[in-house]
């Protein structure tokens, strides 16, 4: 595999740039193309029409980074040889080589996806669209550019796992030469491969890259820490050396007598491992006890428990300590036996147990998929890694439309720990630690979450907030009328979750929004001397007119915006009879005059009538907390829907004062349909028993108790109790005021009202 390759030198600089800019000595040229040929000599598991694609995908990308330099000084290409070379260790395919050597090439030399179509083929191109990020759309904030971008390469990894061990190759690269860059950047960048890139290796099971990059970050990001912790692990080695080599040579021999075959591997800590736990335990250096470990590699699951047995035999386990991830397998894919034992001179080791499959499963994961190809073993058991997360990733995007939010929800699924669960029918689950009942109900199927009512876990009833436990069984209670709780998105913990109650929500507040936006331009409609609507059938084209003006592809898009308060519905409907006079209606003469002789001078827009059974649609606001009977007014807040304020409150003054437009004439009906929520304060002797009296009277008066509050004084004579009651309309909350102040104990009673 000649790496010779017959191509200009990348000597010369680009038209307009200076030499000392632009051009790379021979010598750099030279030494890119003999990096190309360490890569080529580890390429040996392709075919030769494969090996031919990538020479021709680097002497693209050299040609289209010519010039350029990093930071360091070193031809750029340098760079996209490196990322490639570590995809190769993961015996990767051609393509993914070919993406490799060519993944910054849209990104930083102008080259087109159409262009690496062409050359390259599809399948090539996608890789590289993934990789790349979207720098040119105009973004309000780093961080939404940042989230996008995260988005976009998330969705291709879902689509095609190659995309992301690409770009985890990438970062480990980046890391390892993060000196070269200027310092400012070494926190941004570290914390970013800290919070986002190792967790996703981890994920999806590489955890030579994962602690790679915890060090690597951890590194940059506390340069003097890891300096003093890498001196303190330096000296701890010489001092164990002859403990571990000892350990080593005893195990050896036992493993030797009983005739089994096994390879003993030496583990040590990483320095971010070690700090984290000195960190979160609150421990100095001297008190972490399990920093070296060996790794017993044997042929079969089998051996695994009985090297398990051996090693029992010869040091005292610690108590708690054993952990058998071969029979419940971690999230990620990862088997092994944990056992920490008490060695020499009374040091902690820790030993895990494993086969050959698990080994090269546990340092790769995902990619142990392509190392098992290239070894015509069976990859089916690694193939399967990490789908169900990559499939997860499309769920949540199916019904999160934004990027901000879709990160949110990925973020939470990336934490590592996990928790095992079983189904009443002894199905294991594994879910995040601190996933809740609702978590679960999700994790088996959207409809289950969806339904659920109750839960009982090990056959004992338990809130539906209560978090899952090791061992616990579950079993959910759903009831064909139920739906979920906005509540629920203040404890769930997996984005699956989050994103499908979302989602449930959203729906359900556009389809009642888009009623409230028809009744609130029929009204503004009225005001123009129109009666109802037009309808869609027979007016096609003036509704296209319309919706070309509003901006939105669908009649029911618009009445939504217009439920929503994203438009006013008295400028639609203005612009509605602009049309319809174009078209040869005319106004109502005689419904024009009554409507304006009748309108209100502040409420631009038209009337609704309120009866409870709104939903997300309309909110009745905190401050005021209205009842049937108060004065009210309705305000469209921009995005959020009709908000109703007691008309006497403050805010709602400020806001018409503001946004006077954004009122409307809002009204109870006759006959409300559900109670609403208010708040009062009771002021009493402190004594025995007395909130209990106080909410066995309000009881009585059929008024429930949502929220109470009270003072923290409690050695004073007197205190206040603060309720929010729900009442049907102002006079229960009245005749329910009366009963307490008949009370004993009870000094006053009175209703929270706003301060006009």
């Amino acid at each position: 595999m000649n790496a010779v390759l017959n191509k200009p030198s990348a000597q010369d600089p680009r038209p307009g740039e200076s030499g000392a800019a632009g051009g790379t000595s021979a010598a750099a040229a030279n030494a890119a193309a003999a990096s190309f040929a360490a890569l080529t000599e580890n390429l040996g598991y392709l075919d030769a029409a494969s090996i031919e694609q990538v020479r021709q995908a680097y002497r693209f990308a050299d040609e289209a980074h010519l010039g350029q330099l990093r930071n360091s000084g070193e031809p750029y290409i340098t760079h996209p040889i490196a990322v490639a070379a570590q995809c190769a260790t993961w015996k990767l395919d051609g393509q993914a080589l070919m993406a490799a050597l060519l993944h910054d090439a849209m990104e930083d030399c102008g080259v087109t996806k159409s262009d690496l179509i062409d050359r390259f083929g599809l399948p090539v191109a996608e890789l590289v669209d993934g990789l790349t990020k979207l720098d040119k759309l105009q973004f309000n904030t780093r961080e939404e550019n940042q989230a996008e971008s995260f988005r976009k390469m998330l969705l291709a990894m879902a689509r095609d796992v190659r995309v992301i061990l690409i770009k985890l190759a990438d970062r480990t690269h980046n890391m390892r030469t993060l000196s070269d860059m200027p310092r400012s950047k070494w926190g941004r960048i570290s914390s970013e491969t800290l919070e986002i890139y190792a967790p996703i290796a981890h994920r999806l099971g590489l955890n030579q890259t994962y602690r790679e990059l915890q060090d690597l970050s951890f590194r940059h990001l506390h340069p003097w820490r890891y300096a003093t912790l890498s001196k303190a692990v330096n000296k701890s080695r010489n001092r164990r050396r002859d403990i571990v080599q000892r350990v080593q040579a005893e195990v050896d021999t036992a493993f030797s007598k009983l005739g089994m075959k096994a390879r003993l591997a030496g583990r040590e800590k990483t320095l971010y491992a070690i700090y984290q736990k000195m960190d979160t335990k609150h421990l100095s250096f001297a008190q972490v006890t399990d920093i070296y470990g060996f790794r017993v590699i044997v042929p079969t699951v089998v051996d695994c428990y009985t090297a398990l047995g051996v090693l029992h035999q010869m040091y005292k386990p610690v108590p708690g300590r054993f952990k058998d991830h071969i029979a419940i397998a971690k999230l990620n894919g990862y088997q092994s036996l944990h056992t920490t034992l008490v060695g020499p001179s009374g040091v902690n080791i820790e030993f895990q147990m494993r086969t050959e499959e698990m080994h090269v499963v546990a340092e790769a994961g995902v990619a142990a998929h392509w190392l098992y190809k290239a070894q015509d073993a069976d990859g089916s058991a690694a193939e399967r890694l990490g789908t169900k997360w990559l499939q997860s990733l499309l769920d949540i995007q199916n019904e999160t439309r934004d990027a901000a939010e879709f990160w949110d929800h990925v973020k939470v699924d990336l934490f590592p720990d996990a928790v095992y669960v079983f189904t009443p029918k002894s199905q294991i689950m594994a879910l995040p630690r601190g996933a809740t009942v609702v978590d679960f109900a999700y994790a088996i199927h959207s409809n289950v979450g969806d339904r659920t009512t109750a839960a009982k876990i090990n056959n004992e009833q338990v809130p539906l907030r209560t978090e899952l436990k090791n061992g616990d069984v579950v079993e959910i209670i759903t009831a064909p009328v139920s739906t979920p709780n906005p509540a629920w998105l203040g404890f769930v913990r997996t984005g699956r979750a989050r994103s499908k109650i979302r989602h449930y929500l959203k729906t359900l507040a556009h389809t009642e929004s888009a009623g409230l936006g028809e009744k609130l331009l029929t009204q503004a409609l009225r005001a123009e001397g129109l009666e109802r609507l037009p309808t869609e059938s027979e007016n096609q084209a003036l509704w296209d007119k319309l919706l070309r003006f509003t901006g939105n592809r669908t009649r029911n898009e618009l009445m939504t915006d217009i439920g929503l308060g994203k438009r006013i519905a008295g400028i639609v409907a203005k612009r509605l009879m602009v049309l319809m006079t174009e078209h040869g209606h005319r106004p109502d003469a005689l419904l024009l005059t009554r409507e304006r002789y009748s309108s209100h001078e502040t409420l631009s827009q038209g009337g609704v009538t309120l009866d409870g059974s709104e939903n997300a649609s309309v909110q009745y606001a905190n401050c005021c907390r209205p009842v049937p009977g108060d004065p009210i007014v309705g305000y469209l807040g921009r995005g959020e829907g009709l908000v109703v304020h007691n008309a006497q409150c403050s805010v709602a003054k400020k806001l018409q004062h503001k946004d006077s437009e954004r009122f409307i004439a809002v009204d109870w009906a006759d006959e409300p349909t559900r109670m609403f929520e208010t708040g009062i304060v009771v002021t009493v002797a402190n004594g025995k028993g007395v909130l209990a009296r106080i909410a066995a009277e309000l009881a009585s008066s059929e008024a429930d108790i949502v929220h109470v509050d009270m003072d923290d004084e409690a050695a004073m004579d007197t205190t206040d109790l603060r309720f929010v009651i729900a009442a049907r309309d102002q006079s229960h909350v009245e005749a329910s005021l009366r009963n307490l102040r008949r009370t004993p104990a009870v000094l006053r009673a009175f209703r929270v009202l706003p301060q006009g």
